[in-house]
């Protein structure tokens, strides 16, 4: 029993690094930082449309919104700094 527990952990690890890395190719934009609109625009828009917004974060390239979308599903969703267009992954 011992031997199989210590050949799965190594496997389980690789899986959990893999889908927390998932996302980390998304590009959404090449446009310099200076021309990025301020993310408290992007929580306006998306709170006027119905979306209640847990977290927001800023990546090389996009923000980055952890939140529900106005049908109440949970979503990790990326969008674009300059146009706010959501960037599938």
């Amino acid at each position: 029993m011992r031997s199989i527990f210590v050949k799965l952990v190594p496997v389980a690890f690789a899986v959990i690094a893999s889908s927390a890395w998932a996302h980390g190719d998304v590009k959404c934009t090449d446009q310099p930082k200076a021309k990025w609109r301020p993310h408290t625009e992007l929580q306006e828009k998306l709170t006027k449309e119905g979306w209640q917004i847990r977290r927001m974060e800023q990546t090389t390239s996009c923000y980055e919104v952890y939140a529900k979308d106005p049908k109440g599903k949970r979503v990790e969703a990326f969008f674009n700094p300059v146009t706010f267009e959501r960037v599938e992954e």
